[in-house]
């Protein structure tokens, strides 16, 4: 999932200020890896994502929902 600039330049600031990689992770609620790499990036620019997958296949779910009626979740 992509972040956003400031949202990245936040993080940054605060470790470059003197916080620990570990404090800026738990504060802003992602994982270290994430800081580690945007630390260690030399170009901070946007990302922009060109495509999504489509993840369900909606007539095959349609499908299974049909041949299993007593499978539906219901809340």
């Amino acid at each position: 999932m992509p972040y956003s600039l400031d949202f990245r330049q936040k993080v940054i600031f605060l470790v470059e200020n003197g916080g620990t990689i570990t404090e800026a992770a738990h504060r802003f609620g992602r994982g270290r890896a994430s800081v580690y790499r945007w630390l260690f990036h030399q170009k901070m620019s946007a990302t922009k994502v060109k495509c999504r997958q489509i993840k369900l296949d909606w007539k095959e779910l349609e499908k299974d929902v049909k041949q299993n009626p007593e499978s539906i979740i219901s809340r």
